[in-house]
């Protein structure tokens, strides 16, 4: 199993426990690591995901809970990355939308393999000669 950074959606399956084939490669991942790893775009669209509900007391549970994981920040040469993503995927009309090319700059800047059930997006990454590793705890 290698070091991986989880996208937003699994992430959140992992959260909300309902896919077994996620939470069990989930719980064999955490056994080797002890923690998860997300990017900082990340935590927010599950935070604006609970503001939009009124989600409150998950939202708080979900603050509380984030200490114990590895949030990976978005710095300038991520930035750099993501917009050069994001300007030749829109450029060839077939954009990922931000958060995605955000995440993906991450995995990349950090030499992680990007564990998502949305592998079809970010294989476009890799169609513009990326190295993004992507993984899909779903099959």
């Amino acid at each position: 199993m290698n070091r991986s950074i989880l996208d937003t959606d699994i992430f959140s399956e992992i959260i909300k426990g309902v896919d077994p084939t996620v939470a069990a490669r989930a719980k064999t991942y955490r056994r080797a690591f002890g923690h998860y790893t997300v990017a900082a775009v990340t935590v927010m669209e599950i935070v604006q995901g609970y503001q939009r509900k009124q989600a409150i007391q998950q939202l708080q549970a979900f603050l509380t809970a984030l200490p114990s994981q590895d949030v990976l920040s978005f710095e300038e040469s991520d930035a750099e990355l993501a917009g050069r993503i994001a300007g030749e995927l829109e450029r060839t009309g077939r954009p990922i939308g931000t958060a995605d090319s955000m995440i993906a700059a991450i995995a990349l800047q950090h030499g992680l393999e990007l564990v998502t059930g949305n592998t079809a997006h970010f294989e476009r990454v890799q169609q513009l000669g990326y190295p993004l590793v992507l993984a899909n705890w779903r099959i």
